[in-house]
């Protein structure tokens, strides 16, 4: 855990779920500028003289670790987030530094936003459909004199980025980089006729991909290949167990619920659970389940970290293509969390089925955790593994 200093008095953050060995920071120097900027610090590049008034609506959209939340739970902000586990590092950020849960409003991005916003802090998503979507929601909701600041570090900050606040918001510049972060300052333009948003997205799938061949796939902003099949997905679905009866079958890291649809089409008596700690990777996988069986085929839809939650010996089948980066962190730790909880939650025969890249290594942690696997399929990419609980 480290100490964040802002204007207005030092916090204790980590990220969540809390691990010790972590070094990564639950805040950055975009997080510091912006707060800086809200107090009326006088800073390097920007006319500035007076602090933010943050006496209205004050959203803040797209908070990692729920720095800025937290920074500004005096202010009872709202917080719009995409990641489960962003929202869970809120809610322990605010009990770790002695401040009321209520003191913030979580939404995540699927909630209805507030009907008006006096000041809008966005935090740059990496999914610049994201960001698309959101300021699309969020848009309606601005006034003349909202006050509109985004954040980001230079590397995350494009021509596209600001293109969007200008054609989505209205008039944009940015500041100069400080500590390799950046200010986006827009005003909202009451004139600006904004074109339709684009999302969710929807696209049908290739042939030779097994149960789902020229089935449609819908796709909320910001999942992973929202415009075409992901290459280690297509792979697996390739070489998908053949099962019947009624099995459990768990969708592990979801995404837009490819894999998890295809089983339930290829078993009609499967019921399948699709989870991720993306509420709109969660919202996608219902979608595509439901454009490909209709509402009345059973299926378990849950948000949340890994398994947790799931009871244990409840699966007889976890499908898993595990990403292994996290919040812009290179991690094998997202892996390490989904296998342990794919062991837990799979009754005994029951068989994780992993798709990853070679180079990875995740046959050393499957042995570990199971005690064995066995290679299914093996291209020069991407290797499919099966772990069987004993």
């Amino acid at each position: 855990m480290n100490r964040f200093a802002t204007p207005w008095g030092e916090l204790a953050l980590a990220r969540f779920p809390e691990d010790p060995r972590d070094q990564l920071r639950a805040w950055d120097a975009s997080d510091e500028y912006l707060l800086r900027y809200l107090a009326g610090e006088e800073l390097k590049g920007i006319e500035h003289p007076a602090p933010v008034d943050l006496s209205g609506e004050v959203v803040v959209v797209g908070d990692r670790w729920g720095a800025l939340a937290v920074a500004l739970a005096e202010r009872r902000p709202t917080q719009i987030v995409d990641s489960f586990l962003g929202r869970s590092a809120t809610t322990a950020n605010l009990a770790r530094n002695g401040v009321a849960a209520d003191a913030v409003r979580l939404l995540t991005t699927r909630d209805p936003v507030p009907a008006r916003i006096d000041v809008l802090l966005v935090r740059v998503p990496k999914s610049l459909a994201l960001l698309e979507d959101q300021l699309h929601r969020l848009a309606p909701a601005l006034h003349p004199g909202t006050v509109v600041v985004g954040t980001g570090m230079v590397t995350e900050i494009h021509t596209s980025t600001l293109e969007l606040f200008e054609r989505l918001v209205g008039p944009t510049r940015t500041s100069l980089a400080v500590r390799k972060a950046r200010l986006i300052l827009a005003t909202p333009d009451p004139a600006l006729v904004r074109p339709a948003n684009p999302w969710p997205h929807s696209y049908p799938l290739p042939e030779g991909v097994g149960p789902v061949s020229g089935r449609t796939v819908v796709n909320h902003a910001g999942v992973f290949c929202a415009e075409r099949l992901d290459i280690g997905t297509r792979f697996l679905l390739e070489h998908l167990p053949e099962r019947s009866g009624p099995d459990r079958v768990v969708d592990l890291g979801c995404g837009n619920g490819v894999l998890g649809t295809a089983a339930a089409l290829a078993n009609p008596a499967a019921e399948p659970l699709f989870v991720d700690e993306s509420f709109q990777a969660v919202a996608s996988a219902e979608a595509t389940f439901r454009a490909a069986l209709g509402a009345e085929r059973t299926a378990g839809f849950r948000v949340g970290d890994g398994l947790d939650g799931v009871p244990s010996g409840s699966a007889d089948l976890v499908l898993n293509n595990p990403p292994f980066h996290s919040h812009q962190a290179t991690t094998d730790a997202v892996a390490w969390r989904m296998f342990t909880g794919a062991r837990r939650v799979l009754r005994p025969g029951g068989e994780l089925w992993v798709v990853g890249n070679r180079h990875l290594g995740y046959h050393v942690k499957l042995r570990k955790i199971f005690g064995g696997c066995e290679t299914v399929a093996a291209n020069p990419k991407f290797v499919i593994l099966r772990a069987v609980r004993r």
